[in-house]
């Protein structure tokens, strides 16, 4: 139940950022592709289907579809209009980034004392471990 919640999250969000568009952007130029090397060379087949003069039905409709996304979306910098008798409200300044500064210091200043602890602590067993027979 767990895997179908966070595929089903993860759907939507793919849904929500507009992937579906970046997908259908993605078969319609492998398609233009395989159409266009059966008469010419591969290369000469890329270039024609990356030309923004020659598009085909998909690609003309991704881009109005996408277009018409960007309009309908909000815009985050300019406020939404104030309702009739409502006061506006002042948009929220996002937190400042924190700065995190790190000093590596060079091995000669590691204390030696930290290392030799270490091999000192624990003392050697007193019997050896049983062997496999």
């Amino acid at each position: 139940m767990r895997r179908f919640s966070a595929i089903l999250v993860l759907f939507a969000w793919l849904l929500a950022s507009g992937a579906q568009w970046d997908l259908l952007q993605g078969f319609a130029w492998g398609r233009m592709i395989a159409s266009y090397s059966r008469s010419m060379p591969l290369h000469e087949a890329v270039r024609l289907t990356f030309t923004p003069d020659n598009l085909c039905g998909v690609c003309e409709f991704v881009a109005s579809a996408k277009t018409r996304a960007d309009d309908s979306a909000p815009e985050a910098d300019t406020p939404a209009p104030a309702e009739s008798g409502a006061k506006a409200k002042a948009p929220i300044a996002p937190a400042p980034e924190h700065l995190f500064v790190f000093q590596i210091l060079p091995a000669a200043a590691w204390p030696r004392e930290d290392f030799d602890a270490a091999d000192r602590a624990r003392p050697a067993p007193p019997t050896e471990p049983p062997r496999a027979a």
